[in-house]
């Protein structure tokens, strides 16, 4: 069972992931070796993955959309062919209005509509409504800190890989595995830290700390969408969150252990000042949860 000390420990990992034992034993008031050994704990039980996550837009997915289905007949083909696309990073069953749901991200919005055009063609769909992400101020599975111009070279997109498959890699290790210099290594890996290219953080199992519920929500805001969505994504509970334009002026992503405190989370959001209409939709069950920049190993340069 996690304690208070491990979800602040994973607090810290979230936003920085190659955060220093010493920085994060400072943050909760234990020694280094206990909080070594702590983290080595909760990534060996699964409860945490250590890992890289790419800027989209580094991969040419800059433009985010959230498609809401309409569906005659079984979900389930549907989902199915939702889950082989390439440009489809989440897809689930849901309860409300719409049977199904999904978020795509592609280069930009001439991809956006030949994307649409193919999923309204999938079995069973009627009909979609497409909210186009314009700022994601929170997302689990994707950076959304500014990405800098950089040019990459083969080196780089070593260490990028190496980084997407172990966050926490040393610099000693990393240095080894492309075959440069510790001092080498580490400057470029700082230089893709702060470009924004590539963020290291801790993928929390749901499981783990009892996020059993899901739910998205959709709304229409009185005044300024992209200040409310900022004030919304530090709530508690929230793990999704984007302004934009479309069927909704923001939509979010809430996830609690249980009922009770899913509905307490909602009943937050629903209260806070500028927030007009509200609509929500069940998660029933994910058929796809993608980081918004993962691609396959060989996809990368190098």
């Amino acid at each position: 069972m996690l304690d208070a000390v491990d979800a602040a420990l994973m607090r810290a990992l979230q936003g920085d992931g190659r955060a220093t034992f010493q920085a994060l034993a400072d943050g909760v008031g234990l020694s280094r070796t206990a909080v070594r050994a702590r983290v080595r704990q909760l990534v060996q039980s699964g409860a945490i993955r250590i890992v890289g996550v790419l800027h989209a837009g580094v991969v040419g997915m800059e433009v985010l959309g959230h498609v809401s289905f309409r569906v005659n007949g079984p979900v389930g083909p549907l989902l199915e062919a939702l889950g082989e696309r390439e440009a489809v990073t989440f897809a689930a069953q849901s309860a409300g209005r719409f049977p199904a749901v999904a978020q795509v991200r592609v280069a930009d919005d001439g991809a956006l509509t030949k994307e649409l055009t193919d999923l309204r063609s999938l079995p069973g769909v009627e009909g979609a409504e497409v909210f186009r992400a314009n700022a994601v101020f929170k997302d689990a599975h994707s950076s959304v800190r500014e990405l800098r111009d950089i040019e990459l070279d083969a080196l780089d997109w070593r260490l990028v890989r190496q980084l997407l498959k172990d966050g926490r890699a040393s610099y000693a290790d990393l240095a080894r595995q492309v075959g440069l210099s510790q001092a080498a290594a580490r400057s470029r890996v700082v230089r893709l830290l702060n470009s924004g290219v590539v963020h290291v953080t801790a993928l929390v199992e749901p499981s783990a700390v009892g996020a059993n519920e899901q739910l998205g929500f959709g709304l229409r805001c009185r005044g300024d969408a992209e200040a409310l969505g900022s004030a919304l994504a530090n709530m508690p509970r929230v793990s999704f969150m984007a302004s934009g334009f479309g069927r909704y002026d923001i939509i979010g992503t809430l996830t609690a252990p249980d009922r009770c405190q899913l509905v307490e989370a909602l009943e937050s959001v629903r209260s806070a000042p500028g927030v007009g209409y509200v609509e929500t939709w069940d998660h029933l069950s994910v058929r796809k949860e993608r980081r918004g920049g993962e691609r396959p190993v060989e996809w990368f340069p190098g």
